[in-house]
């Protein structure tokens, strides 16, 4: 249900990779647990899709057969109808622009996005949510960033959806909520929007995993707490409310000892690892400045979707239940909102 914020109504959405941590925590159950938790919708993720068709099937689909994807979409469709969730994004779709044009790379890009396009219809969402890519040799150009994401925009817009574009903060060209926003702004279409996350920003501007102090350094604690509140205005300032499509939320442990300032064998660079493991629900264990971003957010005037995205390696020591989690996620919100 909606979360009572000055006099409007908030509402809540949790993405389905965030909750669940063994095999028996299947998406049916997820889902059970999302609702009855009071969440009005979910983020559906595209390994949910592949799991719920191995447990349909007997065997993981390939992410590319569409057609086998599109009929486990339908499944999902009424799986949530029956839970009264809205799927409110298809989430996540990565490594989609800045590729050399007539490249196989670029090719590839745009028949995966075709091939989602169809699961969301499938499914019965309308929005699609592109991370801003992370990919070696990608254009530095916001002219090439933006006009891929134009073209991706008007694609979706013959079927009536739209994009909610991410700054991922370990992103090769567009780490931050301003650079998604400059490339948003210079792509002009009007179902291109922003999706903006606690811990892509926080995570980004103002901390540092391969730190041991667990934030920015090469400036002093003073000018770095300016420069992060002077980002804030900025974005208070400068972002039409309803061009912020939705807001993740989540918050990030500090590493101890600190990752190294490296990329791993799968070639992830290390705010990258930090994201994929390390990010709990807010007053779980975290540090990051979660409530500044909200509240720079609300600052735009924006009301709409707050969503829970949460990567937390320690679940499995946290709970059994994902009914007492989703709880737990609910009321981490409702209290993000009060203070």
């Amino acid at each position: 249900m909606p979360i009572e914020y000055q006099g409007t109504k908030i509402p809540t959405c949790y993405a389905t990779c965030s909750i669940g941590h063994k095999e028996s925590h299947t998406l049916p159950l997820k889902l059970k647990a999302i609702a009855d938790a009071g969440f009005d919708a979910v983020e559906l993720s595209m390994p949910d899709i592949l799991a719920y068709g191995k447990m349909l099937n007997g065997q993981e689909p390939d992410s590319k057969d569409y057609d086998t994807l599109v009929e486990i979409g339908k499944a999902i469709r009424a799986q949530a109808e029956e839970h009264k969730l809205k799927i409110l994004m298809l989430q996540p779709f990565a490594n989609f622009e800045g590729w050399p044009k007539g490249s196989n790379e670029r090719k590839d890009a745009f028949e995966r996005a075709k091939g989602w396009m169809r699961i969301m219809e499938a499914v019965g969402t309308d929005m699609l949510q592109v991370g801003s890519s992370d990919a070696p040799g990608i254009s530095s150009s916001i002219d090439d960033l933006a006009g891929d994401l134009a073209e991706l925009a008007d694609l979706c817009a013959t079927k009536g959806q739209r994009i909610a574009y991410e700054n991922w903060c370990w992103a090769t060209h567009a780490p931050s909520w301003k650079d998604v926003w400059r490339i948003v702004e210079k792509a002009d279409r009007p179902n291109l929007g922003l999706c903006l996350d606690t811990f892509q920003s926080g995570g980004g501007e103002w901390a540092d995993p391969t730190t041991k102090s667990g934030l920015v350094e090469g400036l002093s604690r003073d000018e770095l707490e300016s420069r992060w509140r002077q980002s804030l205005a900025e974005l208070s300032q400068t972002v039409p409310p309803e061009k912020i499509y939705l807001l993740q939320i989540s918050d990030a442990y500090k590493m101890e000892p600190p990752i190294e300032a490296k990329t791993n064998e799968e070639g992830l660079r290390p705010r990258g690892q930090w994201s994929h493991d390390y990010r709990p629900l807010p007053y779980d264990g975290g540090y990051l400045p979660v409530q500044d971003f909200l509240r720079a957010v609300l600052g735009t005037g924006f009301r709409g979707w707050l969503s829970i995205e949460v990567f937390d390696s320690k679940g499995p020591e946290k709970y059994s239940d994902m009914l007492e989690f989703s709880k737990k996620a609910m009321a981490s919100l409702e209290k993000l909102l009060r203070s």
